[in-house]
């Protein structure tokens, strides 16, 4: 993975930015956005030629009244009663998709876990820490970031915890 310069940190997303700002490892892939692809995450596996297993999608839930962001692999689901479990929560549901956006800053197929506008609680699966890198979102549709679980782990001081099902 090459780590980006200063030069390359210009005009980049702000989750480019927080990983730059960090001096984290991490390679940025874009690929064409397809407006009519049905899924997102399969469409940046599909681009990048990466196995779903390892590309994450990043998930704005509302657990017990506050806003939660779950990062799940694009090859299964969210399992919103294992989120709530995760953050000590009685019952979780997704957010409305016009709060996800203004709270974290990001549009819908584009919301990265880093950069947020306003930093929300995060999970990560636990299945991350299986692969060397992982792929999210890094802020725009047809823009993804690779990097180590860890990094994104210490990054967004997210809980690792079981919450996606196959």
């Amino acid at each position: 993975m090459a780590k980006k310069s200063k030069k390359q940190q210009a005009g980049g997303t702000p989750a480019t930015v927080a990983l730059t700002a960090a001096g984290v490892e991490f390679t940025v892939h874009a690929y064409e956005h397809d407006p009519s692809h049905p899924s997102y995450g399969e469409e940046a596996a599909e681009a990048m030629g990466v196995s779903p297993e390892r590309v994450f999608k990043t998930l704005v839930a509302d657990v017990d009244g506050a806003l939660v962001v779950a990062v799940v692999p694009v090859a299964g689901s969210l399992d919103l009663k294992s989120l709530a479990t995760a953050v000590g929560g009685k019952r979780a549901a997704m957010a409305d998709p016009t709060l996800a956006e203004r709270t974290t800053g990001y549009v819908r197929g584009g919301i990265s876990p880093l950069g947020q506008r306003k930093k929300l609680r995060t999970v990560l699966d636990a299945s991350a820490d299986t692969h060397e890198t992982i792929c999210v979102s890094a802020g725009r549709r047809g823009l993804e970031v690779e990097l180590a679980p860890a990094d994104l782990t210490k990054l967004t001081e997210a809980v690792s915890a079981p919450i996606a099902r196959a």
